[in-house]
């Protein structure tokens, strides 16, 4: 009796470590800490960090948001993105503006300097795509794009996350 219990109890717990295994939620966290890892990795060969990165990347797609979208966005404070502009804007890649209608609201904009990092971050998105999907077919990449598309759609549509749908998300 003992023993079928613990060879039952064995085959439950293989079958629960399998289920986790293949997993949507555990997969996509498991893969996004990973990029975010390498991420890390190569922005503190540039002396910044994947903060300073993902700030510089969202101001070439959406220059002049605030630093308090730039906080949503990001999922963290505005004092937090106040001291990491602080620090891009002393290595001469961001700069801080007046909002023309309401100047208590500060607008980034990235500078000149800002460029050849955008590309080296552009160049190492690419990079790491190309590793990550070397092996996966192309109708496949499409498929994987437009499922975690309307994954993203469906999540920031959601009622409960208004702010994120407006912060462009």
């Amino acid at each position: 009796m003992i023993i079928t219990w613990l060879i039952l109890s064995h085959i439950k717990l293989t079958l629960m470590d399998n289920s986790l295994d293949r997993d949507l939620m555990i997969v996509l966290h498991d893969v996004a800490r990973l990029l975010r890892t390498r991420f890390d990795q190569r922005a503190r060969e540039h002396g910044m960090t994947r903060a300073q990165w993902v700030i510089l990347a969202r101001l070439d797609r959406q220059p002049g948001i605030s630093q308090n979208e730039m906080a949503a966005l990001c999922e963290v404070e505005p004092i937090t993105i106040g001291r990491l502009v602080d620090r891009l804007e002393a290595r001469g890649l961001v700069e801080r503006r007046h909002d023309p209608t309401d100047r208590r609201i500060r607008r980034l904009h990235l500078l000149p300097a800002a460029r050849p990092l955008l590309e080296e971050i552009s160049h190492y998105r690419i990079e790491a795509n190309e590793e990550m999907l070397a092996d996966v077919p192309p109708e496949t990449r499409e498929a994987i794009i437009d499922t975690l598309l309307a994954m993203k759609e469906k999540l920031t549509t959601n009622e409960n996350n208004s702010k994120l749908a407006e912060a462009g998300e």
